[in-house]
């Protein structure tokens, strides 16, 4: 992720105004896709009290996830399809933005590929279903990002940990 900097994607960017993922993981869910939502909106779902302003994913790479993906994204007002034949790949829909990311973005030494598996989920009173890092994954990948965002996230995050 070496394009992400301390201050992007967090509320305190114009990014934020308007930010309401629920659009789109509503139609990742109606897609079929199985995106894991990563970055702080998953820190938010395990308890963290840091705000945001872009949602994060990680999908497995598959044409049938691509596929996927690309409905979520034109069914969530995606005008710009992204290349999502890159490791990571920034989307916009009407009201949330953010990173596409796939395994084979470089993450230090962590097997982001093994996230997928280990997600857990969540169920929205409206009846779609919301994928997220597990609470040890998503403190691991904080660490091996290394922004002082990121330590400042993963050391609430372990406080959070049973």
């Amino acid at each position: 992720m070496e394009e992400a900097d301390d201050v992007a994607g967090t509320f305190a960017t114009d990014g934020a105004l308007g930010f309401d993922p629920i659009v789109f993981l509503r139609a990742l869910h109606d897609a079929g896709s199985h995106a894991v939502v990563i970055g702080q909106v998953a820190g938010i779902m395990h308890g963290s009290m840091e705000l945001t302003g872009d949602l994060d994913l990680l999908w497995d790479e598959t044409p049938e996830q691509a596929h996927a993906l690309r409905n979520a994204l034109a069914a969530a007002g995606c005008t710009h399809l992204p290349d999502l034949g890159r490791s990571q790949v920034a989307y916009q829909v009407s009201s949330a933005g953010g990173d596409l990311c796939t395994p084979a973005l470089p993450w230090g030494d962590m097997d982001t590929a093994s996230c997928l598996a280990r997600a857990v989920s969540a169920r929205d009173p409206a009846g779609f279903t919301i994928r997220y890092a597990a609470l040890e994954d998503l403190i691991q990948m904080r660490r091996a990002l290394g922004r002082p965002k990121d330590h400042r996230r993963a050391d609430e995050l372990a406080r959070l940990c049973p």
